[in-house]
Order: structure tokens, then C-alpha cells, then sequence
């Protein structure tokens, strides 16, 4: 595929969304996605419609020539990621180059909740992830957490999510709301193991405090183990 066929894919991917795109949902997005710009308006089913098909195509071709001139043209090269059948030292590079085109929770999320990969290459995943959580740039450290959160929340791993979790020192809002997030699940799926570290940990006082009122939120914890949980508000 030459330069022009590739001006020629995007100009019908960027039709093609244009054409489902609807302006009370992009208003809708606009409000769930403060600072972000570029919103059409498409709803995520049929931005997965869309990736499944690239994802059964040329696809390699497409992420390497993509545009991101619209959220949506972004979260459909991550989504067209999470569908391709490949193995992770192919997939990776592209991985790694869509990462930095992050640039807020929906695209972030959406983006770990495809890439179900993951559950193939556990161990190789988890030490490409742990270098993101040191990252200068918000939308890196979530991407990690969010994935440690998705995939790593279970017996074997436990033990060393957590103390990653804890070391995790952005100052980033949607950092420190999904470090509670994840912590929040350690607990709902391992009270036990985990309530020694809500007793002793680094968090600030915000994540933490955030991540008790996730905890209570969850109705997989009992009214009473929620009250024991409250009075350990900092």
C-alpha cells in the first residue's frame, strides 16, 4: 500500500466516522471528557465495528499510517490493536507507539480493557508494564494501573501490585483515581491479603481516602465490613 492508498484508507475511515457521528453524544462525551477537543461523536460499539474490521485486514499498514485528528480515529488504532491475532513480539511495537497518543481516560481505558493479550503473555506483559509507572506523563502511569488492574488483580501477582501501587507518586487526578480503583479491587477480590495494606501504606492522603470510598461503594462488601472500612478515613 503506497502513500496514496493510504491517504485514500483514512479519507474513508475519517468519512465513515463522520457518518456516525451524532452531535448530542459527542455534547454528551464533551462533558465526560473535560479539556478534550477533537470529540465527533461516535459511540464506542461502532468504533469496535470499524476495528474488527482493520483488525482482519492489512493492519499493520493502518496503524502505521493512521491519523489522529479526532479522539475517535485514536481509540479506533487502539481498539484495531485489541483485536489483532498475533503474537506479542509482533504486536508490542505497535503498542508501545500508541501509548503516548493517550491523552485521556476513555481512550486510555478502553485501549486496556481490549488488549486481552495480556491473559496470553502474563509475565512478559507485566514487566513491559512496570516501566510506565514511573512515567512523567499522566495517561503512561494510567495505562499501567489500569492494566495492572485489569489482569494482574489475582493470587500470584497480588503481593506486587500492591507495592507498585504504592510506589506510584504522579500528582495527575486520573492517576490517583485509578491507583484507587485498583487498590479498591485488590480488596473486594482479596480482603484479607489486602486489608494489612490499607493499614500500613505510602498513599497520599486523596488516593487513599478514595480508594476506602470505592471500597464502600462496591456491593460485593457487606454493610458491616463497609463501616469497619470508614472508620479508617484518614
Amino acid at each position: 500500500m503506497n502513500n496514496e492508498q493510504n491517504k485514500e484508507l483514512n479519507l474513508i475511515i475519517k468519512e465513515e466516522l463522520a457518518a456516525l457521528a451524532e452531535p448530542d453524544y459527542r455534547l454528551f462525551s464533551s462533558k465526560l471528557l473535560p479539556g478534550v477537543t477533537n470529540i465527533l461523536g461516535v459511540r464506542l460499539p461502532n468504533i469496535r465495528g470499524i476495528a474488527k474490521r482493520l483488525a482482519k485486514g492489512d493492519w499493520k499498514r493502518y496503524l502505521s499510517s493512521a491519523l489522529d485528528d479526532s479522539m475517535e480515529e485514536v481509540m479506533l488504532q487502539g481498539m484495531t490493536i485489541g483485536y489483532v491475532k498475533a503474537p506479542l513480539n509482533e504486536l508490542l511495537p505497535f503498542i508501545q507507539a500508541f501509548v503516548p497518543k493517550i491523552n485521556n481516560w476513555s481512550v486510555c481505558d478502553s485501549f486496556c480493557s481490549g488488549l486481552k493479550i495480556t491473559k496470553q503473555y502474563k509475565t512478559e506483559m507485566y514487566d513491559f508494564l512496570l516501566s510506565y509507572l514511573t512515567s512523567e506523563k499522566e495517561y503512561d502511569v494510567r495505562f499501567a494501573v489500569v492494566m495492572l488492574l485489569n489482569y494482574y488483580i489475582e493470587e500470584p501477582y497480588l503481593s506486587s501490585v500492591l507495592s507498585h501501587l504504592d510506589s506510584v507518586s504522579h500528582p495527575a487526578y486520573y492517576v490517583k483515581m485509578a491507583v484507587a480503583w485498583a487498590i479498591s479491587m485488590c480488596y473486594v477480590k482479596f480482603p484479607d491479603e489486602t486489608m494489612p495494606y490499607l493499614l500500613s501504606n505510602t498513599l497520599d492522603t486523596e488516593t487513599y481516602n478514595k480508594a476506602l470510598q470505592k471500597i464502600t461503594e462496591s456491593l460485593k462488601v457487606s454493610p458491616e465490613t463497609k463501616k469497619q472500612v470508614r472508620m479508617l478515613k484518614r
